[in-house]
């Protein structure tokens, strides 16, 4: 009965479209990641690549498992040889390159520098290959230059085979008018007039548009709050006087004392306030802020000496447009959040360099390890509400952001950009 059919079976046919659909969407998914600006957007269609590739493969061991097992329909009679054996060779060949490109893409996202975990359609999670990740920087890359190599070989070779494919068609279809499209659309007859056939030419075209079409819509950071604290008013101890030297006797009994130093003023952060970050990573520009932070704060610009100023960050709160990468950063590799789940900068020591220009001298602690750090800043005070601004560097190697091969610094420089934006209001 299997020989006597005069066309695939239902589920070989279902499968042969999906995939086939699949394959267009991918190509063009493709190009477009290629040739757009590195961002979310491109990081987005990335993802969006994997995840069809790893559908194309589980499909297509399901097609194949379903060919060893179901015989398709014999070919056209008296059909030339050559063209039975041209038959078989694209046949297979796209078996080749529908599990050879995953696979390939397979390898290379598990040998990857960038240790970003695949999340199919941003909800399935996908284990990289065995081994590959813990294999040595120098083995990776061996097996990065497999994968990369091979993945680029086997698309010049599905263009090749697309070409070889629809060509085929197009000549039993139109020339021969013999029944080899209706081995995969039931009921279709020969000749250009055939609906079946045109309705997988405008299939083709409403996937190619929907691909163009498609927008990525990375996920955004979420908005940035900051966790108020209560601040007690300290008041700060007047500092140690010398002995008042003698006076002459003619110094008027009732000169006045000089007046004591004020003290510090304790403020409330707004939850409007932001700290970010600016770096890349793969020459894609990144910009990240921390979405949950807490700060204590006892500033005058009348009493610098007393002041101090306490920040703590939530590390696991890092955001920057794509959460697949914000695992990335809290793993091990980087902030470490699960030894060290916060950051703390701490800040005593205040000078004045301009007008309404301050440099904060304190210790961040990162990672378990505390270096110094200087933050200038800018600050305004109007009545009770005070806005602040303040940029600094930091080598993130001092502090061990960035393990094994990432302490390199060809992939994420090594300085990184820090900035703050507070409004905070008087107690």
């Amino acid at each position: 009965m299997a020989e006597s059919r005069n066309r695939y079976t239902t589920v070989a046919i279902v499968l042969h479209w999906l995939i086939a659909a699949a394959i267009i969407f991918q190509i063009i998914l493709g190009w477009r990641a290629g040739d757009a600006p590195k961002g979310p957007s491109a990081f987005a269609m990335i993802q969006l690549h994997k995840s069809i590739g790893i559908t194309i493969l589980l499909l297509s061991l399901a097609r194949l498992a379903w060919r060893l097992t179901h015989r398709p329909p014999p070919h056209v009679a008296d059909q030339p040889r050559w063209q039975t054996i041209a038959s078989h060779a694209v046949h297979w060949g796209f078996y080749a390159i529908m599990i050879g490109l995953p696979l390939t893409g397979w390898i290379m996202v598990s040998a990857s520098r960038l240790n970003i975990p695949t999340v199919l359609y941003g909800t399935i999670p996908w284990p990289h290959l065995p081994f590959l990740p813990e294999l040595p920087a120098d083995a990776k890359a061996v097996w990065r230059t497999v994968g990369d190599t091979g993945h680029g070989v086997l698309v010049k070779l599905t263009y090749v085979l697309l070409l070889l494919h629809l060509g085929a068609v197009a000549k039993h279809q139109i020339l021969d008018r013999d029944q080899t499209f209706g081995h995969m659309a039931p009921g279709a007859k020969a000749g250009w007039k055939e609906p079946r056939a045109w309705l997988a030419a405008i299939g083709f075209v409403a996937v190619v548009g929907g691909a163009y079409a498609w927008s990525p819509k990375a996920k955004p950071a979420p908005a940035p709050t900051v966790q108020e604290e209560t601040v007690e008013v300290a008041e700060a101890p007047a500092p140690e006087q010398a002995a008042p030297a003698p006076v002459a006797t003619d110094t008027p009994a009732a000169e006045e004392a000089l007046p004591a130093p004020m003290p510090p003023v304790a403020w409330t952060v707004s939850k409007s306030s932001t700290l970010g970050f600016s770096t890349s990573w793969g020459g894609e520009a990144v910009e990240g802020r921390f979405s949950r932070w807490t700060a204590d704060i006892l500033f005058s610009p009348d009493a610098l000496d007393t002041s101090k100023v306490s920040v703590k960050i939530d590390l696991s709160s890092v955001a920057t447009g794509d959460g697949q990468r914000d695992e990335s950063l809290v793993g091990s590799d980087f902030f470490d959040t699960g030894s060290h789940p916060t950051a703390t900068f701490t800040a005593t020591k205040f000078r004045k360099t301009a007008e309404g220009r301050f440099v904060a001298d304190g210790t961040l602690d990162l990672r378990g390890v505390k270096r110094p750090v200087s933050l200038p800043f800018s600050l305004k005070i109007d009545g009770d509400t005070a806005r602040m601004r303040g940029v600094t560097s930091l080598d993130r190697t001092a502090f061990g952001v960035g393990q094994g091969e990432w302490t390199a610094t060809d992939e994420i420089p090594a300085k990184v950009s820090v900035r703050v934006d507070l409004t905070a209001t008087k107690r």
